[in-house]
């Protein structure tokens, strides 16, 4: 038996806003940010990838306007990382791993919610992509970090259209929707670390220089 999509999404969904938001408050702590700042950058992360997503998609209701307790549990996450920040030998090691976690979590979501609401392919993916990694874009441009993103050869995007693109082709291929997101997360987790811990990467452009 397949797993139940809507629950599915709905747990994804929960899973990503707290890891996000731990990822954000990290940030936060990193700048020396009050609470209010803490819950303030924690929020825009865990919510920020979703929130386009639904958006884009023309959804009734942005899931955590539906869901108000997802704002709740990134500031409970925020005041968290305030009060045992200071416990961690190295944050921003901390941030990558949780980060990499969440990516998981996230672009899984974001193809759910995509089939939920019959996208085509192509959107499915963009979908996945858009939910995974926007929230943590928004957090770096923000707290002054280097996107990770943006990282010289390190699969991040890659690992989170990778992943969208494997969940994407089993549903076409015919297979269960909710067994179709737990393979997205797992080959988009595999990517992600396997970039991190054994350097895992794709070319990347190098100009030749000009003829004289």
């Amino acid at each position: 038996m397949g797993a139940n999509l809507p629950l599915l999404v709905w747990l994804l969904d929960y899973g990503a806003a707290a890891i996000f938001a731990l990822t954000g408050a990290l940030v936060a702590s990193r700048q020396q940010l009050d609470p209010v700042g803490f819950i303030f950058m924690a929020v825009l992360t865990a919510v920020g990838g979703g929130t386009l997503r639904d958006l884009i998609l023309n959804r009734t209701a942005v899931f955590w306007v539906d869901r108000p307790s997802l704002i709740l549990l990134a500031a409970a996450a925020a005041m968290l990382v305030f009060w045992t920040a200071h416990l961690l030998e190295s944050r921003y090691r901390w941030l990558l791993w949780l980060d990499a976690f969440a990516l998981s979590v996230a672009v899984p979501a974001g193809i759910g919610v995509a089939l939920a609401a019959g996208a085509p392919p192509v959107v499915v993916v963009i979908m996945g992509v858009i939910t995974g990694t926007f929230g943590g874009l928004m957090r770096d441009v923000v707290g002054n970090e280097v996107p990770l993103v943006l990282k010289q050869g390190e699969l991040y995007v890659t690992a989170a259209f990778g992943g969208a693109l494997a969940g994407t082709a089993l549903v076409w291929l015919g297979a269960d929707r909710g067994a179709a997101v737990l393979a997205c997360a797992a080959v988009t987790l595999v990517l992600r670390i396997g970039s991190m811990a054994f350097g895992w990467r794709l070319p990347v452009y190098r100009p030749r220089p000009p003829r004289s």
